[in-house]
């Protein structure tokens, strides 16, 4: 008995030993990037730009309501000839709506007044109509110049686009109602890390890559600060959400490393359009630095998804098998990983061929050889997008399910249990096997048949939150 007691009391010490150097050696990782990513931000956060010198009059908008539109024939235009052949001189109308629309404004000095300005004609304008609310841009300036110069009078207003403020308010209202009706307090939780998503990025991501910050540094801390914040706002301050932050950690970091020797090897300039050649020009941003925090940012959303599964897919297989051991726990949940992975990766080749649809109809339209599309720097660009995210987040799945295995592997669920772990050298058929029943003919029998391995997971039923 005294034997027994102390190789049992041995082993439980083991066990919590084994525990403790885990939870030390997750802080140890946990606590000095938190401190790095909070001296990042602070050091990196940038001021505020400076106002444009100069006493002209800038140009501002307000919001008013069509009461009124007046239409009026469309100029005369030359009809385009086809490609290859002649022009033609015939005149032909324009078929939008052209005139003018009166409109009261409901916003600045001038609120309250109704002023008359042209309907916007050229390709791909809004269609206005009475009653409707809309945006107009403001130039104090138009009236004196005009006058100056001996041109017709113009309206200083002028129709931007449509008032869009309500439905949006709309929207994003029925969607927290959503949120919080389904999730509770952890869809609350998830509504505030949203909003410090939209804050990290708005005020100091793109502030600073326009201030002259590293773009691929700035996306870094940005990354890490969503992280942290997000996480553990999200799920709480658990072991199993430092997992999940670890695993990020490190597929996010391989997907960095991928991305930049993928760029490297094809040669991208990250310039694909007019947007990244104005940045580029006008802004001084280096655009493949742009291209390389583009990659992060947006691989950041799937691999925390993927990351906080897997933690809570381990925690949920060890409580509902403790005797589950370290390779146990990570080939189940590693099988329920490989489901998730699976669709996941076509999630994501589907959301960048989205994004990116209009650019795929105009390469289809120039019929161009498709080994010549899919080397072209605008394809190309995508291709090494979707592959370094789609590696990364294959990478996420290992890397923590292993790392949350070894955290609630049986030792260390003893140990937070308060439990004694079991003697390690016994069988595990042997520790979990039913009661032995002795029938009236003297055979002994069990209640089920010898196995060589621990039963399939069983999922009892229970409410308790995987991360706690």
């Amino acid at each position: 008995m005294g034997g027994n007691h102390a190789h049992g009391t041995h082993a439980h010490g083991g066990a919590a030993r084994a525990s403790r150097s885990v939870r030390i050696a997750v802080l140890a990782v946990i606590v000095p990037v938190a401190v790095a990513t909070l001296a990042a931000v602070l050091w990196m956060w940038p001021d505020k730009p400076e106002a444009p010198a100069g006493g002209g009059s800038a140009l501002t908008k307000v919001t008013g309501t069509i009461v009124g539109i007046d239409l009026e024939p469309c100029p005369e235009q030359v009809q385009a000839a086809p490609p290859g052949e002649p022009a033609s001189d015939a005149p032909r109308t324009d078929p939008r709506r052209c005139g003018t629309a009166r409109v009261e404004l409901t916003s600045g000095a001038d609120s309250g007044q109704i002023v008359r300005t042209e309907l916007p004609s050229g390709p791909g304008t809004s269609v206005f109509t009475p009653g409707q609310k809309v945006v107009l841009l403001h130039t104090p300036d138009a009236a004196e110049a005009t006058e100056e110069s001996g041109a017709p009078e113009v309206s200083p207003y002028q129709l931007s686009d449509h008032d869009r403020s309500t439905p949006l308010w709309l929207v994003g209202a029925a969607f927290a109602l959503a949120v919080v009706a389904f999730g509770r307090l952890r869809g609350l939780t998830a509504l505030l890390g949203l909003a410090v998503t939209f804050v990290l990025l708005l005020q100091f991501l793109i502030p600073a890559i326009l201030a002259g910050r590293p773009p691929l540094l700035a996306a870094v801390v940005c990354a890490a600060a969503i992280m942290l914040t997000v996480l553990y706002l999200t799920h709480g301050f658990t072991m199993a959400t430092s997992i999940a932050v670890i695993g990020t950690i490190a597929s996010l970091t391989l997907t960095g490393v991928l991305a930049t020797v993928s760029i490297n090897l094809t040669h991208l300039s990250g310039i694909t359009d007019e947007a990244s050649l104005n940045l580029d020009l006008s802004h001084s941003v280096n655009s493949q630095g742009l291209l390389l925090a583009s990659i992060i940012i947006g691989a950041l959303g799937v691999l925390d998804d993927v990351t906080v599964t897997q933690a809570a897919t381990v925690t949920e297989l060890a409580r509902a098998n403790p005797a589950y051991r370290f390779a146990q726990l990570y080939r189940a949940a590693a099988r329920i990983g490989r489901a998730h992975i699976a669709s996941v990766i076509n999630t994501v080749i589907l959301a960048y061929a989205g994004a990116s649809l209009p650019l795929l109809l105009l390469l289809s339209i120039g019929r161009q050889p498709l080994g010549d599309v899919l080397t072209g720097p605008a394809l190309a660009t995508e291709i090494v997008r979707s592959a370094a995210g789609t590696l990364g987040l294959i990478a996420a799945v290992p890397i923590t399910t292993a790392l949350a295995a070894l955290l609630r592997s049986r030792g260390s669920a003893a140990d937070e249990a308060g439990e004694d772990a079991p003697p390690s050298g016994e069988d595990d058929d042997h520790r979990h096997a039913p009661p032995v029943s002795t029938p009236a003919g003297g055979r002994y029998r069990t209640s089920r048949p010898p196995a060589t391995e621990l039963p399939p997971p069983s999922w009892p039923d229970r409410s308790a939150d995987p991360f706690r």
